[in-house]
């Protein structure tokens, strides 16, 4: 069957179009994306601005056209942190439901590790042992660990790289003094979450998604996507260490020259570096690999997993 997901991400609106069926891997079809920014069109309130919601309805009834264009029997949609967290959230989802159809379920940050989790698993496979998984969105930072599908122990905080630069970054290239104010705040609450995991020992595997992840490791000299998903590709914390302070030094523009990074996301890299640097060190993560599922492939794993199974010959 054809399906679609339609990621409403707190940077990215995406439609994500596989071939699937419960026992193969999905295979990609069609994407969609526009990159809206929902973490950065709230008020002063916390609330998605006027201009913020009929941008929102616009970018997902354009996505639902899409889906129906490229044949998706059912489209799998879902919200994450900039919506969860608007101060009008429940007006913003009315709007979306009348104006496009579309009822927008909206993943708990617990969902969205897990979901991430699951993804990496089936990505790694058994053989990976204990995984700790991490990702970075643009408002919330995952971090999951187990064996299993479903992980032992799983926590969303609210440093996603979209999220931290509109409240902390605002210079262009910024302040020294904004920077390490960031770093500190970025340890601090981390560290009040390492404990959770490290009674359950230490990762055979560290693994890490999200485009802050992948556009870091690029950066830092990992394959280009060009090279296809199955080239390893793993980011060192010795290399990220040499990174920050000249990203630290850059302008916007300057970062989107970096090989690898997006115009659209060049503004939120420091931030997103200062999180990878500072979850890596009080991990202990020496150095991890890019998983290149995520999110999207975790919902639609989880719908494979509710199929009923193929008929077989008697």
């Amino acid at each position: 069957m054809r399906l679609g997901v339609l990621d409403v991400g707190s940077n990215t609106i995406h439609l994500l179009v596989v071939d699937a069926h419960p026992g193969a891997r999905p295979q990609p079809a069609h994407s969609h994306k526009v990159e809206l920014r929902l973490a950065e069109l709230l008020d002063e309130h916390g609330a998605v601005t006027p201009t913020g919601v009929e941008r929102l309805v616009s970018v997902i009834a354009g996505a639902v056209q899409a889906a129906e264009d490229k044949g998706c029997e059912d489209v799998l949609p879902f919200a994450t942190s900039a919506v969860r967290e608007a101060t009008n959230a429940d007006e913003v989802l009315a709007r979306v439901r009348i104006e496009t159809g579309v009822d927008l379920p909206v993943l708990s940050g617990d969902d969205e590790a897990r979901l991430t989790f699951l993804a990496a698993r089936r990505w790694f496979g058994w053989s990976a042992g204990k995984l700790l998984v991490l990702d970075i969105g643009g408002g919330s930072l995952e971090i999951a660990f187990g064996i299993d599908e479903d992980p032992d122990a799983a926590v969303s905080l609210p440093l996603g790289a979209g999220r931290l630069t509109a409240g902390w970054l605002p210079g262009d290239p910024p302040d020294p003094s904004d920077v390490r104010a960031l770093r500190r705040h970025v340890r601090a609450r981390i560290a009040r979450s390492v404990g959770e995991f490290k009674r359950f020992g230490t990762p055979d595997r560290v693994v890490a998604t999200s485009k802050t992840f992948k556009q870091l490791a690029r950066i830092a000299g990992a394959a280009r996507s060009a090279e296809g998903l199955y080239v390893q590709r793993d980011l060192t914390r010795k290399s990220l260490e040499e990174w920050v302070p000249r990203l630290a030094a850059m302008t916007t523009a300057q970062r989107s020259a970096l090989p690898g990074v997006s115009e659209g996301r060049s503004s939120q890299l420091l931030a997103g570096a200062l999180v990878a640097e500072g979850v890596m060190d009080l991990f202990g993560v020496d150095e991890l690999e890019i998983c290149p599922w995520a999110l999207r492939e975790g919902v639609i794993l989880r719908r494979l997993d509710h199929l009923p199974p193929p008929d077989f010959p008697a």
